[in-house]
């Protein structure tokens, strides 16, 4: 699961210079990493401003998993001493143990590279101070960043599968109920509410195969690109790559350490994520309504009102459509920060982390409020049967009928407008007009247009691919069981 916000007070508060560990520090600045050139301490506004330990100890996990396979593989390569590295990783596992146990926290320190490092070089001495040869913090906290994504969206796929599962049971469950079908929120059509459900289901899996894709390019690694150009020692890029699950290394070094597409493009799709969700929860919020009536959501997900006891509100649905806006602008907020940046790391990037973590949130927490609203609403068949029957769904299936009797559609179109027009004028449904009164509109017309104007006989014609006929629906219901049982192999 991903690393919630447990720790992120603490990690806020505690903002002193940090201590080197061990040696003596020489000049103001030697509290710092790159501490050595500087004669004064940095401002504490400066320090405050300039930290990320409040947002980045998420990547704890992620940097001690890379730390040591660098270690592992600086030794491999004879850049350190085995039993260095050995030393190194034994105390970065003490370290991300003592993290996850809450026995420390992570504070005082300009980012969580630096608390790792600091704590690492308190416990373990001067084989700490070799850890971080051959790489920089750019490539660094992209390695670290880069590992957080590809964890992030192995947790979305999981949630999405889950929610296209709800989906799928609800359609299982409801695969006879006839609806209204909208277009420009007007009654159009009638269809199986199983149908419309399995739509959004095509639209989460749309968002697990862009999330799918935007891992393969996120799983490239940048361990080793050092600041931007390249280190100087033997070192074995593809040995970190493979250790950490990475497919593929990058091949510039510049572009190894300034590179964020991967992260644009994953809250992109997590936008896309939202809107596909937002939709249906704009749904969900027009059929709970008396207007509609097509839904009763369980009381376990509702909320009432603190004046109007009569109230039963869809909250979790209005507040997920609503945090759509959120990760939208952070898919702005980070477009901007990157658009006029120069090759390579600049600090602006730091600006990242925060959008990202917060869509990823956002996403998975709207996820699972939204799941099980739906997958305990009642629905009311009766109410959307009754709706069909109501605004004229069935003209399109007469202008149908006299298409296979041979008159030109666009003719059969007009003559069915005009029969429409009558109706309304009479206040009658198209099935209610008089056999003499139908055939008064064209002589094609016969005893069996009433059975082609059902509404059940209307949704069973449509067995075109992808329609909204029963035999179609189960179709698409084995389409979805296949794709799901395919991604839990």
């Amino acid at each position: 699961m991903m690393e919630t916000g447990k720790t992120r007070a603490a990690a806020q508060g505690d903002r002193e210079p940090v201590g080197s560990g061990s040696g003596t520090p020489v000049g103001e600045g030697a509290g710092k990493l790159w501490g050595g050139r500087f004669t004064k301490g940095t401002a504490p506004v400066v320090d405050a401003f300039h930290s990320s330990l409040g947002f980045d100890w998420r990547l704890y996990r992620e940097d001690v998993r890379a730390s040591q396979a660098h270690a592992r593989m600086l030794a491999q390569c004879g850049v350190i001493a085995h039993g260095e590295a050995e030393a190194i990783c034994a105390g970065l596992a003490g370290i991300a143990a003592d993290i996850e146990a809450g026995k420390v926290q992570p504070s005082g320190a300009e980012d969580i590279h630096t608390f790792v490092e600091r704590l690492l070089t308190e416990r373990i001495g001067d084989a700490a101070k070799k850890l971080h040869t051959a790489r920089s913090r750019n490539d660094q906290v992209a390695t670290d960043t880069r590992l957080w994504v590809m964890n992030a969206i192995d947790e979305l796929d999981r949630r999405l599968r889950s929610f296209q599962r709800t989906l799928v049971q609800l359609a299982e469950d409801h695969k006879d109920v006839v609806m209204p079908g909208y277009t420009h929120l007007q009654r159009a059509q009638p269809i199986l509410l199983a149908h419309h459900l399995l739509a959004y289901f095509e639209m989460f899996q749309r968002d697990r195969e862009r999330l799918a894709d935007c891992r393969k390019r996120t799983a490239v690694s940048p361990l080793g690109a050092g600041a931007l150009a390249g280190v100087t020692q033997p070192i074995d890029r593809w040995a970190t790559a493979r250790e950490l699950g990475f497919l593929d290394v990058a091949v510039n070094s510049i572009d190894a350490v300034s590179d964020r597409d991967f992260i644009i493009e994953l809250v992109a799709a997590l936008s896309l994520v939202m809107m596909h969700l937002s939709r249906l929860c704009e749904e969900v919020i027009l059929w709970c309504s008396a207007e509609f009536g097509f839904l009763e959501l369980d009381d376990a997900y509702s909320t009432g009102s603190s004046i109007m006891p009569q109230k039963k509100n869809p909250d979790i649905a209005e507040l997920a459509r609503g945090k759509t806006g959120r990760v939208y602008g952070h898919l702005m907020g980070l477009l901007t920060v990157m658009k006029g940046l120069p090759l390579a790391y600049n600090k602006d990037m730091q600006e990242d982390k925060e959008a990202l973590f917060d869509a990823v949130d956002t996403v998975l927490g709207c996820l699972e409020a939204v799941e099980p609203m739906l997958a305990t609403a009642g629905v009311r068949a009766d109410r959307m049967l009754a709706a069909t029957k109501d605004g004229y769904l069935n003209a399109t299936d007469l202008a149908d009928y006299l298409a296979k009797k041979g008159l030109p559609f666009r003719d059969a179109h007009a003559v069915v407008g005009q029969a429409v027009l009558h109706a309304i004028e009479n206040g009658k449904r198209l099935e209610e007009l008089p056999l003499e009164v139908l055939k008064g509109f064209s002589p094609l017309i016969e005893e069996d247009v009433y059975a082609a104007l059902d509404v059940r006989q209307c949704v069973a014609a449509r067995r075109s691919l992808g329609g909204t006929a029963l035999a179609e629906v189960e179709k698409g219901l084995a389409r979805a069981k296949s794709l799901l049982g395919a991604a839990e192999k």
